[in-house]
């Protein structure tokens, strides 16, 4: 048998040492209201559990309605935690009139004189209830990326609201087996709940924040493609597979024409503009597994996965066409944009700082062609072999 009153102070306890935890944590550090919820969650059941440890030897009738207010509290502050991590958008709507009306129930029944079993049993039900809408939001089958910690966090949720309502089914049925066992699941539920959910979700924040830096680390602010480093790692990706399958790979390099008499004409906002507008007009025309990049400045690049020479020099072509029907809307005025562009094909076994070489060479004739323009580039030159005499 479990010591129930000693389990319920070290649970209180435990709760309370993760929410102050939890401050040290997100002192000093960016702002994360999900996270900040989560603690003082964590804070009020600890705090209700204390209440209950404390109310047998307190004798005191009020802390009854007290703490199973503060469980509801609690718990829909959790709840609120997950909803605003993973970004639900009106579910203040959904659970803000739920929590109230769980609020007044409690305290209606706490003030028409309910025995406190009854309204203990009331509060599990309502708690119950939240611990599975929990589980819902982090196994939601809709969900395509749910990951493993999601899984474990959601599933421990998941136990913690069987046991929960369990406990609450028993207290009002007429079998005497078992309220006892009951109880005892519950707090060893809760125990796990405590140390799984406890450490699950700073962990769910973590891998938050890691994924957020690596999106910064390789995506250019400004368009929202990929940076130079991390476009050139993943086309020599492309071009590792490619070579293993065999398959055609092109490369086509991309300059904004006169860029620079953009930022002196209308202002370097507008320059932004038309790197944006540029990067918006050039995703709408390639493929969805075809990858485009910003090297810098003015100059970008796009790898065309399975293309050969002549589908890439089309592919170009409706890049072209389709920059020019572009409009960039400055203060007053509009400005139409033209791109030059250089197209080649990786020849097997070549790397991809040759074929880069060629791809830029192709787009400096377009430029000194005239611009507005798509140019092949020279085949690889092959090293030369000498007969014997």
């Amino acid at each position: 048998m479990i010591d129930i009153p000693s389990f319920m102070l070290a649970l209180g306890v435990g709760n309370i040492a993760f929410a102050v935890l939890m401050a040290g944590y997100t002192h000093g550090g960016p702002p994360n209201p999900g996270l900040r919820l989560w603690m003082w969650a964590r804070f009020g059941i600890g705090v209700c559990q204390l209440l209950g440890w404390s109310r047998p030897y307190l004798g005191i009738p009020a802390l009854n309605s007290i703490e199973g207010a503060g469980w509801v509290l609690a718990v829909s502050l959790e709840v609120a935690a997950y909803c605003m991590f993973f970004g639900f958008e009106r579910w203040r709507r959904v659970l803000v009139p739920i929590s109230a009306l769980a609020l007044g129930v409690v305290f209606a029944a706490a003030s028409a004189g309910a025995p406190v079993s009854s309204v203990s049993m009331l509060v599990a039900s309502i708690v119950a209830l939240f611990a599975a809408a929990m589980a819902w939001i982090l196994l939601r089958p809709r969900s395509h990326r749910v990951s493993l910690l999601q899984r474990i966090i959601g599933a421990n949720d998941g136990l913690f609201a069987v046991m929960v309502a369990l406990w609450a089914a028993s207290g009002v049925s007429s079998v005497p087996m078992g309220q006892g066992a009951a109880q005892e699941g519950v707090f060893m539920a809760g125990y796990l709940l405590m140390i799984v959910n406890g450490f699950g979700f700073l962990l769910l924040c973590k891998q938050k924040d890691d994924l957020e830096m690596t999106r910064l680390a390789t995506t250019d602010s400004l368009t929202g493609l990929p940076n130079r480093h991390a476009f050139l790692e993943r086309a020599d990706l492309a071009r590792q597979a490619a070579l293993r399958m065999q398959q055609p790979l092109a490369l086509v390099m991309i300059d904004i024409d006169h860029f620079k008499q953009i930022n002196d004409r209308f202002g370097h906002a507008t320059g932004d503009e038309a790197l944006a507008e540029f990067a918006r007009t050039a995703r709408g025309v390639l493929r969805a597994h075809e990858l485009l990049g910003r090297l810098g400045g003015e100059e970008f690049a796009a790898i065309l996965p399975g293309t050969e020479l002549i589908g890439a020099r089309q592919a170009a072509e409706r890049l072209r066409l389709a920059v020019r029907g572009a409009t960039v809307i400055t203060s007053g005025t509009s400005y139409t944009m033209t791109v030059s562009i250089g197209v080649v094909v990786l020849h097997p076994g070549e790397a991809l700082g040759a074929a880069l070489a060629r791809a830029d060479h192709a787009l400096y004739v377009a430029k000194n062609g005239g611009r507005d323009r798509v140019e092949t580039g020279m085949p690889q030159p092959q090293p030369q072999r000498y007969a014997l005499a």
